[in-house]
């Protein structure tokens, strides 16, 4: 016979288990429980990065209205006043007599205002068009950010829900072991099972428990993770909606044939692509700085000069044309056009090296599902068999026609294939969002 000490702990063991799974319930309880669709919409209101690329299309906005700025008249308006210390003096011959006249007066004021605007300047058109491809860049960028954000949102949701399902399979193989001990138990006290049977019992209780606990932990990890990556508070008090097996008619429908998808839309590759044009646009820029420029300009001011403060204003005026024309500036111009030239040649094939490696992603997430598909059906075939085992080794074990052994075989079997099934899932649903990412899928929902 077993003491009364260490039945005792064991019951105190299971005892603190279960205090903690109800405290879990209770705090889930406690939470505010989210859907996938309003974790993705939390993080884009919320997430940093987001907010950065918003502030980034923003100022490159800016950035060029300033640059259209340079289309408008430039006008200023100036004012000035000299008080002479000493005059000048003017020496001169007159009759053959040498005379110093002081020149000028003691109060001189200019005030006027001024204008000019260029007329011909291809190279500033040239500059206009390259700051609204950096807008372009720009928003491309926000949209790379938003489409990231998306897809690490869907993993962070999918690991919670792969988590609770981890949790929900070793709570039952807990549950199960401690409804085994107090069987046992029964037997033993009575003489029908022997003392070995009794310590596996309670072995297996034990053996129990760590995983228990690790999944417990391993949900409050992913929650974190999620919060983190949806740019909310840490301490906050949040849950999921579904379970991961909600998924599964997602990849069982999935054509593998239709995963050959564009990638017209990836956001690598536009943003390259606009990253080609600017270069463009700078040789052609650039190209343009051996074309003449012409500028208009407009002054009209007033001057008043006096040896007192009963200034007559005096009005002065003036336009013209300014003309500018490029001779020779020590081969500068073409060696820049051959820079941005290599320049562009270098990122062409980037663009090819880039393209190639997406395209063998994009195959290598295709097997990648068949493979999870495969599992799958593996796992879904041997589930059936596996419970029906396991009913069938319990019923067995009931009525002492089997040992524990062959009934934790059983159980074993059983959890394997569970876990199989779940774990292909989120593999399947990982590989699904990474796919959407890698196509530049924007997020959208019902109501938005």
């Amino acid at each position: 016979m077993l003491t009364t000490k260490r039945v005792l702990t064991t019951v105190f063991c299971i005892s603190l288990l279960m205090s903690g799974i109800i405290g879990k319930a209770q705090q889930a309880q406690d939470s505010l429980i989210i859907s996938l669709d309003q974790a993705i919409e939390i993080a884009m209101e919320e997430s940093n990065s987001i907010k950065i690329a918003d502030l980034t299309i923003e100022k490159s906005g800016y950035s060029k209205k300033g640059t259209y700025a340079s289309l408008y008249p430039n006008i200023t308006a100036s004012g000035s006043y000299q008080r002479t210390l000493k005059k000048q003096i003017m020496a001169m011959g007159i009759g053959g007599q040498a005379m110093e006249i002081e020149v000028g007066k003691w109060n001189n004021m200019n005030a006027g205002i001024s204008a000019s605007m260029p007329l011909i300047n291809a190279q500033l058109w040239q500059t206009l068009k390259l700051s609204a491809l950096d807008v372009e860049l720009a928003v491309e960028q926000a949209r790379s950010s938003k489409i990231s954000m998306v897809a690490q949102v869907k993993k962070a949701y999918y690991a919670v829900l792969l988590a609770q399902q981890v949790y929900d399979v070793y709570n039952s193989v807990y549950e199960n072991a401690a409804k085994n001990l107090e069987r046992t138990e029964q037997n033993y006290n009575a003489g029908k099972s022997s003392e070995y049977e009794y310590l596996r019992a309670q072995v297996n209780v034990k053996n129990a428990e760590p995983n228990v606990y690790s999944s417990l932990m391993a949900i409050d990890l992913a929650i974190w993770q999620l919060k983190a990556v949806m740019g909310i508070d840490l301490n906050a008090k949040i849950g999921v909606q579904g379970s991961i097996d909600q998924y599964k008619d997602d990849m069982l429908s999935f054509n593998l044939s239709s995963s050959r998808i564009s990638l017209d839309n990836n956001s690598t590759l536009v943003q390259l692509d606009l990253q080609n044009k600017q270069l463009e646009r700078t040789i052609k820029m650039t190209k343009y700085q051996y074309i003449p420029t012409l500028s208009a300009s407009f002054s009209y001011s007033y001057i008043a000069m006096g040896d007192d403060f009963k200034f007559k204003w005096n009005p002065y005026s003036v336009a013209g044309l300014s003309l500018n024309i490029p001779i020779f500036d020590g081969f500068s111009k073409r060696n820049n056009i051959r820079q941005y030239q290599a320049t562009q040649n270098i990122l062409e094939l980037n663009i090819e090296d880039t393209e190639r490696n997406l395209k063998i992603a994009l195959k290598n997430y295709d097997n990648q599902i068949a493979t999870y598909m495969k599992n799958y059906a593996a796992a879904e075939s041997t589930l059936e068999m596996a419970q029906r085992s396991y009913d069938i080794a319990e019923r067995m074990y009931e009525l002492g026609k089997a040992t524990l052994l062959e009934l934790n075989d059983a159980q074993l079997a059983l959890v394997q294939a569970q876990l199989t099934m779940s774990q292909a899932v989120y593999n399947f649903m990982i590989t699904k969002a990474s796919i959407d990412e890698l196509a530049g899928n924007e997020f959208s929902t019902e109501e938005n």
